[in-house]
C-alpha cells in the first residue's frame, strides 16, 4: 500500500509542475504577440510622423522665404525713412539759410505727407501679409494631420482584411482581372459580392462628418496594360471605372441614401488607358523596366484633399 501511494503522490506532483510550466509558456507567448502588435503599431506611427514633418519642413521653407522677402521690404522702408529724415533737415537747413517762398514750402510739405501715407500703407499691406501667412499655415498644419488620421482610420478599418490601403496615398486597388472578363466592362457575379463588402467600409470612413468637409474629390480610376491602341484602352479603362462607380451610386449596394447623395457630390470618374502602368520589382524591391502587365490591368479608388487649394493660396501669397 505505502508503495502505491507513493508513486501516486508522485505522479500527482509532476503533473502540477507540467501545468504550471505550460501557463508559464503561454503567458510569454502573449507577451511576445503584445510587443510585437506594439512596435508594428509604433512604425506605422513613424512612418506618419516623419512624412509629415517633411511636409511642415517644406512649408517653412517658403515661410521662411516670404519672412525674408517681408525683411527685404522693411529694409527699402526704412531706407526711405533716412532718406525722408534727410529730406526734413536739408528743409530745416534751407529754411534757416534762406526764406522759402510759401509756394515751394507747401509742395515740400505735400511730398512729405504723400510720402508718410506711403509708408503707412506700406506698413499695413506688410501686416495683412504676415497675418494671411499665420493663416494659412494654421490651416495647411491642420489638413496634414487630417491626412494623417484620415490614411490611419482606413488602414485600422482594413486591418484585417485582404485589401490593402496606401499607406500614402490611403487608396485602394482591385484587379480588373478579378472584377471583369476579358476586354469587358460589366462587373461579374463574383466581384460584385467582393464590392458590396470593401465599398461601403472605405467610402463611410471618407464620407464622415470630420474628414468630409476636408475632401475635394472621390476618384475612381480605371486603368489598362499596354496592350492595344491608346484610344481603345482609354474607352476600356473608363467603362470599367464607370461601372464600379454605378454599383457605388446603387442603392442596395452597402451605402446609405444619404452617403449615395453627398458621393454623387464629390465623385469623379477617370479612364487613364496605359498612361499609369505598373513595372515589376527587382530583387531589392525597386522598379524595373518591364511592365507587370497583370497588375497593370486595375481599378483605384482615391481621394484628394484641400491641401492643393491651400498650397495654391501660399504661393499666391508668396507670389
Amino acid at each position: 500500500m505505502r508503495i502505491k501511494r507513493g508513486r501516486r503522490e508522485a505522479f500527482e506532483e509532476h503533473s502540477f509542475w507540467q501545468s504550471y510550466s505550460d501557463m508559464m509558456a503561454a503567458l510569454l507567448l502573449i507577451f511576445i504577440i503584445i510587443i510585437a502588435i506594439t512596435l508594428a503599431i509604433y512604425k506605422r506611427k513613424t512612418t506618419d510622423l516623419d512624412n509629415t514633418r517633411l511636409q511642415l519642413q517644406n512649408s517653412q521653407i517658403e515661410l521662411q522665404t516670404a519672412k525674408e522677402e517681408l525683411e527685404a521690404s522693411r529694409a527699402r522702408i526704412d531706407e526711405y525713412s533716412k532718406e525722408l529724415a534727410n529730406s526734413i533737415l536739408e528743409l530745416q537747413s534751407a529754411n534757416e539759410q534762406a526764406a522759402l517762398t510759401d509756394e515751394q514750402l507747401q509742395e515740400a510739405y505735400q511730398k512729405l505727407a504723400q510720402t508718410q501715407n506711403d509708408l503707412n500703407s506700406a506698413y499695413l499691406q506688410i501686416a495683412d501679409t504676415q497675418a494671411e501667412l499665420a493663416t494659412t499655415k494654421s490651416e495647411l498644419q491642420a489638413i496634414i494631420g487630417i491626412r494623417t488620421d484620415l490614411i490611419g482610420e482606413l488602414q485600422s478599418t482594413f486591418n484585417n482584411s485582404k485589401m490593402v490601403v496606401d499607406a500614402q496615398t490611403g487608396s485602394i486597388t482591385f484587379s480588373s482581372d478579378v472584377l471583369f472578363g476579358f476586354d469587358s466592362e460589366k462587373l461579374n457575379d463574383a466581384s460584385k459580392k467582393e464590392l458590396s463588402e470593401v465599398i461601403p467600409k472605405y467610402l463611410s470612413v471618407l464620407l464622415q462628418d470630420r474628414f468630409r468637409e476636408n475632401i475635394s474629390e472621390i476618384i475612381i480610376e480605371g486603368h489598362t496594360d499596354t496592350n492595344g491602341t491608346y484610344a481603345y484602352n482609354q474607352e476600356l479603362s473608363y467603362g470599367r471605372a464607370k461601372a464600379v462607380a454605378d454599383f457605388c451610386l446603387k442603392e442596395g449596394n452597402g451605402l446609405s441614401a444619404d452617403q449615395i447623395l453627398l458621393l454623387q457630390q464629390m465623385l469623379t470618374v477617370n479612364g487613364k488607358s496605359y498612361s499609369d502602368p505598373v513595372y515589376k520589382k527587382d530583387a531589392f524591391g525597386n522598379d524595373t523596366t518591364e511592365i507587370d502587365m497583370d497588375a497593370s490591368r486595375r481599378v483605384e479608388i482615391k481621394f484628394r484633399l484641400r491641401e492643393e487649394e491651400m498650397m495654391a493660396r501660399i504661393q499666391d501669397v508668396l507670389e
